[in-house]
């Protein structure tokens, strides 16, 4: 299919059909809500007319007021601009499921062959079908599902769109009728902050209505293509999970917390089982299966409805008598149904009684903090406290490994007191739903191989026994620094007695976790990205001179800032240098609903990783492996763009620009998540304590995606400038890598626009500020263009850029409010009552900014 044949494609089955059905908001029985409709069109149109004139947006909005007489009071226009607000909010979740149920008639831009096409050439190249089925022997795809809040719609509204997804693939417009005026009135906000719990909750939706279906249907389809015996493959679709056990900068998330998550996630499953075990049941009404059939349904039964506090592990059991029920069709009933029993068999063997390992994450001071405290609190330990604290080398050496409980004061630090909590919560997680119930511990900002070995020690002191510690130790390096130093501190796991044996014992696999969200914050875009690169080259080579099996596991949020984008392709194209035998990545807010929020999507998304995974190792490009001197002018490129991002992040405006023209006060007060927008809550705002998804959201909002691009023009400018642009050229031709890098950049600049903010430029104090950003913006983008030989950004992707502008358009007059509210605040004295109403205002609308841009940034 042409490019023009499939833009027209995406005109006709989503703009068109949006705007068909986006006039059923005007039928709606509700008066406030038609008038606003009615009016919202000339609304929209005054806005994108003001932005072109580069007019302020107070000037735009009173414009607008000027026009209309029933306007004049200020409680009139406010109520106005907060029901466009509702208004638009609900067109964004109209076009989110007319897009979603255009899935598989629009088509991606973005083919490099699904699972199924791969599998066809394998039946017909037997060489080939070989080498799938040895790797499908020993490789595997995590996703990891967080509750970092990168989309905002609750749970009710969730179930709206997929519903909604189901009546605009049949065209049912009486009910596609009936779901708007549910959600019109539906809540989009939370009255309170969520609980961790509540977050799980809310995320375990998509277990049960999406994950718990598609991924052993894939396992299962995979099974019969390649014919390989289910016993020789390991789980390649694997699920992880950490609402309720993330505790990192989140003091809501407790050892009580965890426990209730790791529960709910075993109710859940089981209710899954016992959806499908009624549909077997009714069908096998033959002799010879009473007795299995009864003890599953008391099984399954009791643990949906009656789930006992402390269970044990009952998947042999489950197994056991699924399999003795197989066997009864298969010899008995000429295997009549037995397809039923089959496929739960599939999906008792994927999830067990755990659903999705629970993965625990704390930052390294604080697991430094409890180390430190039950060492002052206990003499025995024989440990020179002065000299572990000041001594990397002292500390590795003098860590005992010696397995005795120590106790803890009931004052002691609540989060000393959880750390020691949770280590021995999962022992009895581990009880309930065998080890893949919770095996991982992360280290945030894990910086020296002692935060990992004293970590260890912990378990010990809480009654582990070091040949019998289940447990996975994952550093999680994120800042440029940390991920610089990050194959010294492997090496010297590696080669630590204690450590190597306990590495051993968990089948010589160690898991590495990089994160990207906060290098981007730390260094800049193209940094963050060669930096992890970079890591991960000297990882493999440490790794394998040790004979160790490497995993990475990577810290990959929706947007290209935070390391997502076109994420398969970046594994499609790691080269022979950097171990990529199973595929391990986090997926949160609006990557979770807009790539595995069906079905559909769900089951599309997994086979291109999945494929990813399988190409990079048997059919790899040769340009995905960087030769020295490919090495060496993108490692100068990124110096020079972590040069200019250090002197954009050291001038003094900086987070004064952030604080006073985006919304990154109100982030606090938008009832989305557990977590705190910045770490050390309460103290002034310093950088390193803002977390990356509210760096992130605040440059979104204001429409210029700085941590996206910024430093990148200036890159490409020095190549040219210093003879090296054939070597970038030939990068972009012949590196996955480094082509994906700068897609996604243009992904970001696509979503930039500066023309919102342009009346910034005449601010007395931020005016010099704002055209240094737009400089590097302009820089960025004429040489992005030069490089991909495109006449504008995203060129290649048609139906991807058609989808964002749409998106874009819908939103600009959220924006436009938004702005008008902060230099509201900003420019008029108020009364307290009339400032927290503008405040509102401001959160209200980043809601909507937010849903609409999916990969945000």
């Amino acid at each position: 299919m042409k490019i023009s044949q499939k833009q027209s494609v995406f005109h006709n089955e989503v703009l068109t059909r949006f705007d068909l059905y986006k006039s059923l908001f005007l039928t709606l029985p509700f008066q406030r809500v038609k008038h606003t409709g009615t009016i919202l069109p000339f609304f929209s149109t005054h806005c994108e007319k003001g932005v072109d004139e580069h007019l302020a947006p107070e000037d735009i909005i009173e414009s607008f007021f000027g026009q209309y007489e029933q306007y004049v009071q200020e409680e009139d226009r406010i109520d106005f601009l907060f029901r466009i607000v509702q208004y638009i909010e609900r067109q964004v979740v109209l076009f989110d499921a007319v897009e979603d149920s255009a899935f598989q008639t629009v088509g991606h831009t973005d083919e490099s062959g699904i699972l199924q096409g791969l599998f066809q050439r394998a039946n017909d190249n037997p060489e080939l079908k070989k080498k799938i089925v040895n790797k499908l022997r020993d490789f595997s795809v995590r996703l990891v599902l967080t509750a970092h809040p990168t989309q905002f719609y609750p749970g009710p509204v969730l179930a709206i769109i997929n519903d909604l997804i189901d009546a605009l693939k049949r065209n049912d417009v009486s009910n596609i009728q009936l779901l708007l005026q549910q959600l019109g009135k539906t809540p989009f906000i939370n009255k309170q902050k969520p609980t961790p719990v509540d977050e799980a909750a809310s995320l375990a939706w998509f277990l049960e209505n999406v994950f718990y279906k598609v991924a052993s249907g894939i396992q299962s389809k995979i099974d019969q293509e390649m014919e390989v015996p289910i016993e020789e493959v390991k789980q390649l679709i694997e699920l992880g999970f950490w609402p309720g056990g993330d505790r990192d900068g989140n003091p809501n998330v407790t050892a009580e917390s965890t426990k209730k998550v790791a529960n709910m996630l075993r109710t859940i499953l089981f209710r899954c089982y016992y959806r499908d075990f009624r549909i077997v049941k009714r069908r096998i009404t033959f002799r010879g299966t009473e007795k299995n059939l009864d003890l599953l349904q008391d099984l399954f039964y009791e643990n949906s409805f009656n789930p006992k506090d402390n269970p044990t592990d009952d998947t042999a059991i489950i197994l056991e008598n699924l399999n003795a029920v197989k066997d009864v069709l298969n010899n008995q009933h000429d295997g009549l149904f037995v397809e039923l029993v089959e496929d739960l068999i599939r999906k008792v063997t994927t999830f067990g009684c755990y659903f999705t390992t629970l993965d625990i994450r704390q930052d390294s001071s604080i697991l430094r903090q409890t180390f430190n405290y039950l060492v002052e609190r206990h003499p025995e330990t024989n440990l020179n406290l002065v000299q572990i604290q000041h001594s990397e080398e002292e500390k590795e050496k003098q860590i005992p490994f010696t397995e005795y409980a120590l106790g803890y004061d009931e004052d002691a630090d609540k989060l000393v007191i959880d750390t020691l909590q949770v280590i021995d919560l999962l022992k009895d997680i581990q009880r309930s739903g065998s080890e893949r119930a919770a095996q991982r511990f992360i280290i945030s900002n894990c910086q020296q191989a002692s935060d990992i070995l004293g970590l260890m020690q912990l378990f010990l002191w809480s009654g582990w026994k070091q040949d019998g510690l289940t447990i996975d130790f994952v550093p999680l390096f994120e800042t440029v620094d940390d991920l610089s130093r990050a194959a010294d501190v492997m090496r010297t796991l590696y080669s630590h007695k204690t450590y190597a044996a306990h590495i051993k014992r968990r089948g010589n696999k160690q898991t590495i976790m990089l994160g990207f969200s906060d290098s981007t914050k730390d260094g800049g875009y193209l940094m963050a990205n060669w930096s992890i690169y970079k890591a991960k080259i000297e990882l493999t080579a440490i790794a394998r001179e040790y004979d160790v099996d490497l995993v990475f596991f990577d810290g990959r949020g929706g947007p290209p800032a935070r390391g997502g984008g076109k994420t398969q392709r970046f594994y499609a194209s790691m080269g022979k240098e950097i171990a990529n035998e199973h595929i391990q990545l986090t997926i949160q807010g609006q990557t979770i609903s807009s790539q595995y929020g069906s079905p559909e999507t769900a089951q599309y998304n997994i086979e291109q990783l999945l494929q990813a995974g399988i190409i990079s190792e048997i059919q790899q490009r040769e340009g995905d492996t960087l030769t020295a001197k490919q090495k060496e002018v993108i490692d100068q490129m990124a110096h020079e763009s972590h040069r200019k991002f250090l002197a954009l992040r050291k001038h003094p405006l900086f987070l004064k620009y952030l604080e006073t023209l985006s919304p990154l006060k109100q982030l606090s007060d938008v009832n989305i998540s557990s977590r705190p927008v910045k770490r050390n809550s309460g103290k002034e705002l310093r950088l390193e304590d803002l977390r990356a998804i509210s760096f992130v959201t605040s440059w979104s909002q204001l429409k210029q995606n700085i941590p996206g691009f910024y430093g990148v023009g200036t890159s490409l400018q020095w190549a040219e400038e210093n003879n090296l642009w054939s070597y970038v050229k030939n990068l972009y031709e012949s590196s996955g890598m480094f082509k994906t890098i700068i897609d996604n950049c243009m992904m970001s600049m696509t979503k930039s626009n500066f023309d919102i903010t342009s009346y910034m430029q005449y601010d007395a104090t931020f005016g010099e500020f704002w055209m240094m950003l737009r400089d590097e913006y302009e820089l960025t983008k004429k040489y992005i263009l030069k490089l991909s030989n495109s006449s504008m950004l995203m060129e290649d992707y048609p139906i991807e850029r058609a989808s964002i502008l749409a998106r874009e358009k819908i939103v600009l007059p959220l924006l436009t409010i938004q702005h008008y509210a902060i230099r509201t605040l900003l420019n008029k004295k108020l009364s307290e009552d009339k400032e927290a109403i503008y405040r509102k205002l401001i959160a209200r609308t980043i809601y909507g900014v937010v849903n609409a841009g999916r990969n945000l940034a």
